[in-house]
This record gives C-alpha cells, sequence and structure tokens, in this order.
C-alpha cells in the first residue's frame, strides 16, 4: 500500500508500527509527484491520503489542489482509496464542511461565506460578537483572526488587511465560547466512533492539533511521538473524554455522510446557551500525543488493522 504525505514528522508513529509488524508499504511525496491520466492500472492495493491542506504554510501550496485531481484518477481506475476525493475536497473547505453539516440537521456555529474582504463587515451584521474570520482552506489554526467588535471588524475590512487565504474565501463565523475552557474532539475509524479527547487550547491560540499536546490535565507529561524532536511545548493540555450517546451518534451520522475513512470531528459547547456546535471534520487525523497515556491505548494500531483489511493483507475476523 501507499501512504501519500508531505508533511514529514506527523507519521512517523504509523510508519513504527507498519514496521514493527513487517507490513510492506511505501511512502509518497505529496509535494513532488506525477500521475499519468492515460494509465489503467496501479501498483498500490490502498493508497491512503495523508495529504494536508496546511501545507501551503510549509512552501507546499501546490499539493494541495494536485491531491484531489490524483485522488479521483486513482478511483477512476479502481484503486482502493482511504480518506479519498470526497471528504479530500470536503477537508479543503471549511464552507462545504457548513453545508454537510446544515444539510444533516446538525448544530454548527452561524457563519457567512465571503469572497470579498469588503463583505466582512455586512456579513458579521446578524452575527453575536465575537465573531472569527477563517479562510476557508485551514489547517492547524491557520488563517483565524478574532473580532470582538463591530468597530474592529469594519476597521480592518476598510484597511484592506483580511485574508482571504489561498483560495479566495474565507468564513465570518460566530466565536463561541468554551464552557469549561475546552473543546472535544472525537476521533472515528471507518465510520465508528474510536475515542474521544476534551483539548483546552494555549492562550489566544486557535491551533488545536492533538499530537501537539504537551501535557494532561494533570501535569503529567506527553511524549510527542507525531512531532518534530525539537518542536517547543505550545501549553495544550488534553484529558481523555465521554460525549453523550446521543452526540456519539451524531457524529458517526456525520463521518459516514463525508465519507470520513479516518478523522476527527470537532464540537465545543457554548457556555451561552449551554448547547453543543460542531465546527470542524478534520480528515487528516493526528491522533493525541501519547495515547495510552491519555485514552488507555495505541489507535495507531487500530488503524493499522484497519489498513491491512482495506488493503486485503488480512480478513476480516468473524464476531
Amino acid at each position: 500500500m501507499a501512504i501519500f504525505h508531505e508533511h514529514p514528522d506527523w507519521f512517523r508513529p504509523l510508519f513504527a508500527e507498519f514496521d514493527s509488524r513487517g507490513t510492506p508499504y511505501v511512502r509518497l511525496d505529496a509535494a513532488s509527484h506525477r500521475f499519468d491520466p492515460s494509465e489503467r492500472e496501479s501498483p498500490y492495493s490502498l493508497v491512503f491520503n495523508r495529504a494536508s491542506p496546511s501545507a501551503y504554510l510549509r512552501g507546499h501550496a501546490q499539493s494541495l489542489y494536485y491531491t484531489l485531481h490524483w485522488l479521483r484518477h486513482l478511483e477512476r481506475i479502481g484503486v482502493p482509496t482511504v480518506n479519498g476525493a470526497a471528504v479530500y475536497a470536503l477537508e479543503l473547505s471549511k464552507a462545504t464542511q457548513l453545508d454537510l453539516l446544515d444539510g444533516l440537521g446538525m448544530p454548527y456555529p452561524r457563519a457567512v461565506v465571503i469572497n470579498d474582504a469588503a463583505e466582512a463587515p455586512g456579513a458579521a451584521a446578524g452575527l453575536r460578537f465575537p465573531v472569527l474570520v477563517k479562510a476557508n482552506v485551514g489547517g492547524s489554526g491557520a488563517g483565524i483572526v478574532r473580532y470582538d467588535t463591530p468597530e474592529a471588524r469594519a476597521g480592518e475590512a476598510a484597511r484592506g488587511s483580511v485574508a482571504l487565504g489561498v483560495d479566495g474565501t474565507a468564513l465570518v463565523q460566530e466565536s463561541c465560547p468554551m464552557r469549561d475552557g475546552h473543546i472535544t474532539r472525537v476521533e472515528t475509524l471507518g465510520g465508528d466512533y474510536l475515542y474521544a479527547i476534551n483539548v483546552y487550547p494555549a492562550t489566544g491560540s486557535f491551533d488545536l492539533c492533538p499530537a501537539d499536546a504537551c501535557q494532561r490535565t494533570d501535569g503529567v507529561e506527553l511524549v510527542r511521538g507525531a512531532c518534530a524532536i525539537d518542536a517547543p511545548k505550545t501549553g495544550m493540555r488534553v484529558e481523555a473524554a465521554h460525549p453523550p450517546r446521543e452526540i456519539i451518534g451524531q457524529v458517526e451520522r456525520i463521518a459516514r455522510a463525508a465519507k470520513l475513512d479516518v478523522g476527527g470531528i470537532e464540537y465545543l459547547v457554548d457556555d451561552r446557551d449551554g448547547r453543543h456546535y460542531f465546527y470542524d471534520i478534520n480528515a487528516l487525523s493526528n491522533f493525541v500525543a501519547d495515547a495510552p497515556n491519555v485514552i488507555g491505548f495505541d489507535p495507531f494500531a487500530r488503524l493499522v488493522d484497519y489498513l491491512e483489511v482495506r488493503a486485503g493483507l488480512t480478513k476480516v475476523e468473524a464476531a
């Protein structure tokens, strides 16, 4: 099978699990790749897409939409993909994620989509402040700015300093105050619940990548196996979470509708009204740092079990 990825460090635990089992795989560089549209077959029994929408932050913007083209080609010629074209296209558009949530009748923070910074004040007029302006193509908290008042929002627009992101599209969205200071990320595998964590972000940060977490909430230091060895500590804290059955059911409905093979769906509880709101469907699932120390098991082992079955290397055992 092939693992198609761009980030050099995020998937080291995945590769380590493959290596420990002796499972054959190849790594493909999403930032430097080519394909022939006339080909009718592929050497890969399965392609696992790990391309990131935040690649443009690392000088690899060329991988963003190229990945979508290649995935569609693979699917046309019958190559099985994990996190294929449909969900990858969804990950490249926060606006489309909200459309999916709305179509499913799921709660999400109110938002208006714009393609011109001059539209931002009007878009924010019907929303509760504070509001966020989010780049439609984000990743790792990139392209998010908070405005606490309409005057601050209008001033930025007047100065022309509002960034719309790599596709010229942005969301103007209500910023919900997080009850108890955390969001909840629910990980799914094969459309089913895998685990959940509460993530307590560093002050003022929108980066909620769980692989970057430094500590459990009780102060236990975590080994960040999916991060660069010299990565600075972020101040992010995590703990195991146990969402209500109702929310787990909603998450599984979202994952299946999105064709999300593996990934995290994030929600928060708005401290103003006590309701939960979904706000991100993340197909690039970086499992929580030091998972056995946080949730009690290694999700990479279960992920590789799943991939081996999808690649035809092992069979599903009868229940």
